[in-house]
């Protein structure tokens, strides 16, 4: 249903990449890898169980499970992020869950975590910014809310 309905939202020239400016496509391209790289990366962490990973999952009480599930939910997000048809949905699925990396961070594990001088929040917000801005640079692709973003000739 998804695909069947985002390659009808990229049918229509109005919806698609295309119908983005050259410079819009370039900010995509830019922020998506952006988001992309940084997920990928963090995947090592997360799934050989290194000890920075163990501790924050720990002490948000989500060891090893929540540790788990969250690199695999991460490494689909960066895959579909990088896809040009589907990539509205890479960025809500990076962007909910650096929305609750952030939240974590907010409420139990501070910024700084064991030392890294704020770099694991920084690269949170860094994702979550990067997935904002292509997801609203990709609306128009989200087939519930593409309707509203049309232009009709009235």
């Amino acid at each position: 249903m998804i695909c069947k309905a985002a390659r009808a939202a990229t049918t229509n020239p109005m919806t698609s990449m295309n119908s983005l400016t050259k410079m819009q496509k370039i900010a995509s391209w830019i922020v998506r890898l952006t988001a992309a790289i940084i997920l990928l990366q963090t995947l090592f962490f997360k799934f050989t169980g290194a000890p920075e990973s163990v501790y924050i999952f720990t002490k948000v009480g989500m060891e090893p499970w929540g540790r788990y599930g969250t690199g695999v939910v991460e490494l689909i997000a960066a895959i579909i992020l990088l896809s040009s048809c589907h990539c509205w949905l890479g960025a809500v699925l990076a962007l909910g869950v650096m929305g609750g990396a952030i939240v974590s961070h907010l409420t139990v594990l501070g910024i700084v975590v064991q030392g890294d001088g704020g770099l694991l929040f920084a690269l949170a917000l860094t994702v979550a910014v990067c997935s904002l801005i292509a997801l609203v640079l990709h609306r128009r692709q989200i087939p519930l809310v593409s309707k509203y973003f049309t232009i009709t000739n009235s």
